[in-house]
């Protein structure tokens, strides 16, 4: 029992009990003052000290930074001729692949990703059918903003597909069958007079070069060489499409296994990696399966919403992947919580748009 005027001994044991060291790495939390005016440069780096989503933003910054300082780091002979193996671009320090889901695509987002591959900033694209056909439809008619609670029978019944907050008119998808269906005719003739072997991300190339237009990601990904793997390229409009057509001329065949040689051997020869994933499903797991055949990738950045506490790969942190091999042990990934939306213009804008003369642009 404490003494008179004296608190219980355990309850000042307990609340005042004495702090051992920090972690070496720790700062200071501290946010941007606005009262020393606006800088948007000084406020993206004052989330470093900030907290939460926005530390690990500029940890992402960081990790990106990595990625292209590698990217840029001069080859020696053995390693150029190691690193030529894997083909179609030209070898650097670290092959960088970008996977994202079609919503992105359907979004804005869409002009981050395109000014990285007309730039040459990244090597290697992974994304579902959407991201593929929603980056051609917009080529032929634009995508509006809604809202997202629009009623889904209201919009069905005026032919109008909501993504979110997003509007597309049925339309769009009309079009898209009107530019499509000649495009498959002339594959399934060269198929069967040239024994052209046709794979997802040989179709997505002719796609992007029948398109024609320097506003598409398909455009500029077969421009310079940059191979775009959908291995589930039938799961949207396009499947819808192929599977139509089928009736008028059967015969079109995919090669998925060659497509998965391509994205390992794009792994399995570089000299190092980096994946910057953008969602989850396919596309996550796609790019870094392919870095299993390399014992891991080297530098890594999640985007995405996804929770691990239903056993999901879209919300498994980076350190599954590290049991797995997908992600080297000594590496130093990063997984930000939020809106790709919000985020990854901003992570565009504080990594590769500031180191844009180090790339060669495309024509």
């Amino acid at each position: 029992m404490a003494a008179p005027g004296q608190a219980p001994a355990a309850a000042l044991r307990a609340v005042l009990k004495p702090s051992g060291p920090l972690p070496a790495e720790s700062l200071p939390v501290r946010g941007y003052d606005f009262s020393g005016g606006l800088d948007y440069a000084a406020l993206l780096r004052s989330f470093r000290t900030t907290g939460f989503q926005a530390t690990s933003f500029a940890q992402a910054v960081a990790e990106i930074r990595r990625m292209i300082a590698a990217k840029l780091e001069p080859l020696s002979e053995e390693e150029r001729a190691r690193a030529g193996l894997a083909g179609l671009r030209p070898p650097s320090g670290c092959t960088i692949f970008l996977g994202f889901t079609s919503n992105l695509v359907s979004s804005g987002v869409r002009e981050s990703i395109r000014y990285l591959v007309q730039h040459n900033m990244v090597d290697v694209l992974v994304t579902t059918a959407g991201g593929v056909e929603e980056d051609l439809i917009k080529c032929l008619a634009p995508t509006y903003l809604g809202d997202f609670s629009l009623r889904g029978q209201d919009l069905r019944q005026s032919g109008i597909n909501r993504i979110g907050n997003l509007l597309v008119p049925n339309d769009n998808y009309c079009k898209f069958e009107d530019w499509l269906m000649p495009i498959l005719d002339q594959m399934v003739d060269e198929q069967e007079t040239q024994r052209v072997r046709w794979t997802p991300s040989r179709m997505i190339a002719r796609l992007g070069k029948e398109i024609d237009n320097p506003e598409s990601v398909c455009y500029w990904a077969q421009k310079n060489k940059i191979p775009v793997l959908s291995p589930a390229l039938t799961d949207g409009s396009l499947g819808d499409m192929i599977f139509f057509h089928s009736y008028k001329r059967p015969g079109l065949v995919l090669d998925i296994v060659e497509d998965l040689r391509l994205i390992n051997t794009q792994a399995i020869f570089a000299r190092k990696t980096g994946m910057i994933i953008l969602g989850g499903g396919l596309v996550k797991h796609h790019i870094a399966n392919a870095n299993l055949m390399r014992n891991g990738a080297d530098f890594s950045v999640y985007v995405n919403t996804a929770q691990e506490f239903d056993g999901s790969d879209s919300g498994a942190r980076p350190d599954e992947a590290v049991s797995w091999g997908k992600i080297r042990m000594d590496a130093t990934p990063v997984k930000v919580y939020a809106d790709a939306s919000l985020v990854f213009p901003l992570l565009v804008a504080e990594t590769f748009a500031q180191r844009a003369d180090a790339f060669p642009a495309g024509d």
